[in-house]
């Protein structure tokens, strides 16, 4: 909420934002957080997420387990501008991370900084603000050696 100022859309339904946060983080912890820089299969990645989504929503009433599921699918397409922005923000928040903690993650797995912009590039997407202000902490980072 503290960052929406910065969303390429000024009109976000930000509780639709959160809801598709939530609904996003519940089912990936569900199923496993992936390594965004490793060599994970990313079909695997999204078979389990399907299933934990699935499982999960199907615990709930019929009405509310569609609305969920749809909310979880507005996410994993990423078209409308609530969902591009929270892909932004689920992105942001560990390159900010990495960066506040001298890169210990990057550099204990290799992440370089082609990976880490390409990966995330997505953030542009929701903010373009925050994707320039992301590429300046990735390029201190890489000047910094961190």
């Amino acid at each position: 909420m503290v960052l929406s100022e910065y969303a390429n859309e000024s009109n976000l339904d930000m509780l639709k934002v959160l809801k598709i946060i939530l609904l996003h983080d519940i089912v990936e912890i569900d199923a496993g957080d992936t390594y965004a820089y490793g060599n994970a299969n990313l079909l695997d990645k999204v078979e389990k997420e399907k299933k934990a989504a699935d499982r999960i929503f199907g615990l709930l009433p019929h009405d509310q387990a569609n609305q969920f599921m749809d909310i979880w699918n507005e996410y994993e397409d990423g078209e409308t501008a609530e969902a591009k922005f929270a892909q932004a923000m689920d992105s942001f928040m560990p390159i900010l991370h990495n960066y506040k903690t001298n890169g210990l993650q990057w550099q204990r797995l290799g992440a370089t900084r082609e990976k880490v912009l390409s990966r995330n590039r997505r953030i542009e997407s929701g903010s373009k603000f925050l994707w320039n202000y992301i590429e300046g902490i990735v390029n201190d980072a890489v000047e910094k050696a961190i």
